[in-house]
């Protein structure tokens, strides 16, 4: 298994990080993807990386929740380290829109947004996006870029069976799916009737969204073994064929 988004380098792990890092190798998980969020969060996730090299991977990039008045000063920091050539970097993440709280700074979110997108084209690396309520909108800037071969993975997929067509639409995108699929009311199950596996991999948004039965908990890498389970029932095969296919899509996508 792989979990292609977590945060564990955050101080909601700070008493026991090596023991959940030794929780999720016991679990099966085999690499965990770290997004990182805004400036702070650079020098601790790195250093996550360093202790464990060929298992943990970082991704750059500035989270819309995280783009304040001296955003452009920010991503201007953070290029200087993707032009880097042995820069350690698997993806352009977490990136994206989210005007679910403010949309105050809509205009900025766009911009860092377009502007992140850029350096994956130029820099040949996946994204990593993050959208809540903002899905026309993310729409219509991915497609002004369709064209440059972008790659990538829409985070915490939780919308219509209708926004997942058009996600899916840009061919090499896949959903990130995570706890919120084992949530009893949750219509994820439903939705992904018309996901094919071969367009998703599995996340646990760590320290985010716990799935069943630790909902309301921290969550941790560990607990993807049981988003993987809840994704075999709702596709009607084995857990080893899910990890095998999800493993390849992220293998695929961010060309391990």
């Amino acid at each position: 298994m792989i979990d292609t988004h977590s945060h564990i380098y955050g101080p909601e792990y700070d008493e026991d990080r090596e023991l959940v890092v030794q929780r999720a190798k016991q679990a099966g998980v085999e690499r965990i993807l770290l997004p990182n969020i805004n400036e702070a969060s650079i020098e601790p996730m790195l250093s996550l990386c360093h202790s464990y090299p060929g298992y943990c991977f970082p991704m750059m990039g500035l989270h819309p929740e995280d783009v304040a008045d001296d955003y452009s000063q920010v991503l201007d920091k953070m290029e200087k380290l993707l032009e880097v050539p042995t820069h350690p970097y698997v993806a352009i993440g977490e990136v994206g829109l989210d005007f679910y709280w403010d949309a105050s700074k809509a205009a900025q979110q766009i911009d860092a947004f377009s502007r992140q997108i850029e350096w994956a084209v130029k820099y040949k690396l996946p994204l990593m996006i993050h959208s809540r309520a903002a899905h026309s909108e993310l729409v219509k800037i991915i497609r002004q870029y369709a064209s440059d071969g972008l790659t990538g993975v829409f985070h915490c997929f939780g919308g219509t069976v209708e926004e997942a067509r058009e996600l899916l639409s840009f061919p090499d995108f896949v959903l990130g799916i995570g706890g919120v699929s084992t949530f009893k009311k949750s219509p994820l199950p439903e939705v992904l009737q018309v996901v094919p596996l071969e367009r998703i991999v599995l996340e646990t948004d760590s320290p985010y969204l716990a799935p069943v039965p630790y909902r309301g908990k921290r969550n941790e890498p560990a607990y993807v073994k049981e988003i993987m389970a809840k994704i075999a029932v709702i596709y009607n095969v084995s857990p080893e064929e899910v990890e095998n296919v999800t493993n390849a899509n992220v293998k695929r996508v961010f060309h391990m």
